[in-house]
């Protein structure tokens, strides 16, 4: 009978102990699930902040013509390679960035080149307009500066 006893305090026990350890994870997951989400945005908020001057330095360095829009280079080209004073590539200017950044929300490091694109439909990386200059990450999350 003690035995038996003993067996139940044990299990009493084991029980109040898993059920403050769910308790406990039940608090501090969303902590760690916001953290992530800041630890996500912050990396956003940096590489929006790099590509917006990179793109300023380039309209600079090419009598304010936007990247791709000028020349034979894409985006991509006019933003990762040399180029000439006319957007072509060659050797005057640039690289600017060494790649484009990968969006951390979406996972991905493409740029939607287009007037007409929809920013947060998760579709690329990144939506540059090509006629206001305005470079933004393309994910659903908010988080834009």
């Amino acid at each position: 009978m003690k035995t038996v006893k003993k067996v139940l305090i044990v299990l009493g026990v084991i029980v109040v102990v898993w059920i403050a350890i769910c308790i406990l994870a039940a608090v501090a997951t969303p902590q760690f699930t916001e953290a992530g989400y800041v630890a996500k945005a912050s990396t956003v908020w940096s590489e929006l902040k790099t590509m917006r001057s990179q793109i300023e330095l380039y309209k600079t360095h090419h009598n304010g013509n936007l990247p791709g829009l000028l020349g034979t280079a894409t985006f991509k080209q006019a933003m990762t390679q040399s180029t000439d004073i006319w957007g072509n590539p060659g050797t005057d200017y640039g690289p600017y960035v060494q790649k484009i950044p990968t969006n951390p929300f979406n996972g991905l490091d493409t740029v939607d080149v287009s007037a007409m694109s929809v920013i947060g439909d998760d579709s690329h990386g990144w939506n540059f307009h090509p006629i206001t200059g305005t470079f933004n990450a393309d994910d659903s999350a908010e988080h834009e500066r």
